[in-house]
């Protein structure tokens, strides 16, 4: 197995995002740090602080050239940034030392790369947000048309009392609603260049360098800071929380499905199931295991990525360094379950029979709470819930059913459509027809 399954050929079917993937290769990370020097020089030409002409021949070569990552390898193991050697190749590839001089002028490696995976995380966000927005519509249209279809509601892996299936598709969906909501935030603050210098001071630049840094920023269409965040990581952390609440919400509707599949219990049909090697019935709920998966790895790589907010003085390299060991694999990791979340929500089809086969087991037990109100109309209420639960355990030892022994205990009692899931549902229809309106206009 490879040392990261998402460069594995054999289980990229399983967990490679191919079209994320693409974001974070070596070659796509030095593209990313070409187009910000190119757009750097641009920013200082404008200010006076390099020649304009010099300036026009890195931004076009910033476009043009190609460097081998692996030839930066060397160099990259000795100073742990990848910049000093890429300067270098630039410099080389640009044959024009009079305009090369001009390239980095004044910016440090942290820099270039942070502006550079800021470039790669927007577009990162741009698929996550229309993801999240296909995933949240599919389950709004699902909770629509499910809004009362009845199923039992379980706590503790109990049967506690009905609910519908609509319902259920609700309460996963509507904290997607929130956390896309809160993507604005995390676009807002993560969404803009670095450009500090040496030691946060951009001291090289002189009086220029807010100007550049604004220019900078609008040359990449990233906000301008105002000020250095080479040490503040609030930005950074703040994806890697975001990317592990939305994992976690995810596998919280994976981690349903596989329960609600199980054998015993075949709630709801998966879009597609995998195989044994050795057991030919098995339709294992493979899409579910592996969203599940994804949210526990991701929220161990989440405890590096918040305990790396305590970067020392200036710079630390230690802490930045176990950010480039985590981030990219939490932004794959979401990336691949929003994939499988879609899939699931679009292909999903509920087994209305068998679904009511667990709420009318024969024993009318999960309508003991129910009960117990109704009761509670002419008794005090904890003597309700006591003759109720001797009852229940009646149903158990006898096997008489509880509307049964019920009519037969309190036969002056009404217990007219007292034992019918259409008249215990409560809100929940409702609240899946709620969920499916403001799904729809997510939608648009």
């Amino acid at each position: 197995m490879s040392a990261s399954i998402y460069d594995s050929a054999m289980f990229r079917d399983l967990f490679l995002d191919r079209e994320m993937a693409t974001l974070f290769t070596d070659t796509a990370e030095l593209r990313a740090m070409l187009l910000v020097w190119g757009a750097l020089a641009q920013a200082q030409a404008a200010e006076g602080l390099i020649p304009e002409v010099s300036a026009k021949a890195i931004q076009r070569a910033a476009m043009e050239i190609q460097v081998d990552p692996a030839a930066l390898a060397k160099a990259t193991g000795q100073n742990a940034v990848v910049v000093p050697a890429l300067v270098t190749a630039f410099r080389e590839e640009l044959k024009a030392p009079e305009h090369a001089q001009w390239l980095h002028y004044g910016a440090t490696s942290q820099d270039i790369m942070e502006t550079g995976l800021v470039l790669r995380l927007r577009q990162v966000l741009a698929l996550y947000e229309t993801r999240l927005i296909a995933t949240i519509n599919a389950l709004g249209k699902q909770a629509e048309a499910h809004a009362d279809l009845p199923m039992a509601g379980r706590t503790y892996g109990q049967v506690a009392t009905p609910t519908t299936f609509g319902a259920v598709l609700a309460s996963w969906g509507s904290p997607l609603i929130e956390l896309l909501n809160q993507l604005a935030v995390v676009k807002a603050n993560l969404l803009k260049v670095s450009l500090s210098g040496a030691a946060g001071t951009l001291s090289a630049m002189e009086d220029k360098g807010p100007a550049v840094r604004a220019g900078l920023a609008k040359g990449l269409g990233l906000s301008d800071p105002g000020q250095s965040w080479h040490s503040a990581r609030h930005p950074i952390a703040g994806l890697a929380a975001w990317i592990t609440l939305v994992t976690g919400t995810l596998a919280k509707m994976a981690e349903d499905l596989g329960l609600m599949t199980q054998t015993g219990l075949g709630e709801v049909r998966l879009p597609s199931a995998g195989g044994s090697s050795t057991m030919p019935q098995k339709q294992n709920p493979v899409m579910p295991s592996v969203m599940v998966a994804i949210a526990s790895h991701v929220a161990g790589l989440n405890g590096v990525m918040q305990g790396a907010i305590v970067h020392r003085q200036q710079r630390d390299g230690a802490a930045w360094v176990s950010e480039w060991m985590s981030l990219p694999q939490m932004c794959l990791g979401l990336g691949r379950s929003l994939i499988l979340a879609q899939e699931l929500a679009e292909g999903i089809a509920p087994d209305p029979a068998a679904m009511l086969a667990q709420i009318d087991d024969g024993t009318g037990l999960i309508y003991a709470e129910a009960l117990s109100f109704r009761l509670a109309n002419t008794l005090p209420r904890p003597q309700a819930q006591s003759v109720v639960k001797a009852l229940c355990k009646e149903v158990l030892t006898s096997g008489r059913p509880l509307p049964e022994l019920a009519a037969a205990a309190y036969p002056e009692a009404d217990l007219s459509n007292l034992f019918a899931p259409g008249f215990q549902l409560g809100t929940a229809p409702a609240e899946a027809r709620a969920f499916a309106a403001a799904a729809s206009r997510v939608a648009k």
